[in-house]
Parts: C-alpha cells; sequence; structure tokens
C-alpha cells in the first residue's frame, strides 16, 4: 500500500515540529547547567567553547561514540561512571 505524497509530506512536518521542540527543551537543560556550573561569567570566544563542549561529549561517550542510552544501560542508576572511564 502506497501512502499519498501528502500524507508523507504531513508526517514529515509533524516529525520536524517534534525535533524542533526536542532541540529547545534539550538546548534549555544543557544551558541550565552551564550556567550551574559558572559557564554564564566566563568570557571565551564560542568557537572555543564548541570545543570544549566537544571533548566534554567524547568523555561521556567513553571516546568511542557510545551513546547516553548505552551507556547509562553499562552503569545503573547511582553508579559512578567518572573514576572507572579514566583509570
Amino acid at each position: 500500500m502506497r501512502r499519498p505524497s501528502s500524507k508523507i509530506k504531513e508526517d514529515i512536518a509533524k516529525l520536524q515540529e517534534q525535533l524542533k521542540v526536542a532541540e529547545t527543551r534539550e538546548a534549555e537543560r544543557i544551558g541550565r547547567l552551564a550556567l550551574k556550573a559558572g559557564l554564564g561569567e566566563i568570557e571565551v570566544d564560542d568557537v572555543k567553547l564548541v570545543e570544549a563542549f566537544e571533548e566534554l561529549a567524547k568523555r561521556f561517550r567513553g571516546g568511542n561514540g557510545e551513546t547516553r542510552k548505552s551507556h547509562s544501560a553499562q552503569n545503573p542508576a547511582g553508579a559512578s561512571s567518572g573514576a572507572n572511564s579514566e583509570a
């Protein structure tokens, strides 16, 4: 059964809106955490800040591209992941 292109376009529009909402929610979360950590008080070039965030993301992924979900599956809630992965 084929779906008409108008239905597919409608689905794409809905998914784009869901993506926009999810990205906004994630950006607000990261922004709140960055402010809480004191990053709002630091004057730093955006390029350097993005590089630092990329390094941080790589660190939390374990350097091998693993995602947050797969990482949390390996570490039960409440388990420390920093000490074991740095050793």
